[in-house]
């Protein structure tokens, strides 16, 4: 399955930050859009549209502003992190530096989760590879293969137990994953 085929196209911008619903919120708003005209065509009762209509909007703004706080909370501490992170490699990151800002340069292994909006990626160094969550959507599209840099927080994987794992605050790309098209041509 490829991940990025529910890639969602940016909505808007507000400043700096990028606002988009995730493929959730678009089924959930399609949906309850298909029952309302189902329910309209069949009763002919076209006065609950008067409520109906903007309940349907609400559904679509109300996790946009969620994504949008969200987006600016993390920008917010972006800054905070550069200045406090200390450097690390992955096999170094465990349980002694739970809550401790950290930065390391991996090479992205993995995608999940995001047409949610809240990815987590598998990435790795020379030394091991360890998850990196990100509970908002990254400033960049992230896809496997790609070289990042990843500031973050170390928590344990369960709130109170589990191995360690990191919060992502940001993540970039150090240099793009090789395009398919590209190792077309080269054989």
């Amino acid at each position: 399955m490829d991940p990025d085929r529910f890639n969602i196209p940016n909505i808007m911008n507000i400043g700096s930050i990028r606002v988009k619903p995730s493929i959730l919120h678009i089924g959930v708003f399609g949906f309850f859009t298909i029952l309302t005209l189902f329910y309209v065509v069949i009763t002919g009762d076209v006065h609950t549209l008067t409520f109906i209509i903007p309940t349907l909007i609400l559904l679509l703004l109300i996790p946009m502003g969620l994504n949008y706080m969200s987006q600016s909370q993390y920008a917010g501490l972006i800054p905070i992190y550069e200045a406090e992170a200390r450097e690390v490699k992955i096999r170094d990151i465990n349980i002694g530096l739970i809550g401790k800002p950290i930065r390391f340069e991996a090479l992205v292994e993995e995608v999940r989760f995001k047409f949610l909006n809240r990815p987590h990626f598998i990435v790795a160094d020379r030394t091991g590879s360890i998850p990196v969550k990100m509970f908002t959507t990254p400033r960049q599209d992230i896809r496997k293969g790609d070289v990042v840099e990843v500031l973050g927080q170390v928590i344990r994987r369960y709130i109170a137990a589990g191995d360690p794992v990191v919060n992502g605050i940001d993540i970039r790309k150090i240099s793009d994953s090789p395009d398919k098209n590209s190792l077309k041509k080269k054989k």
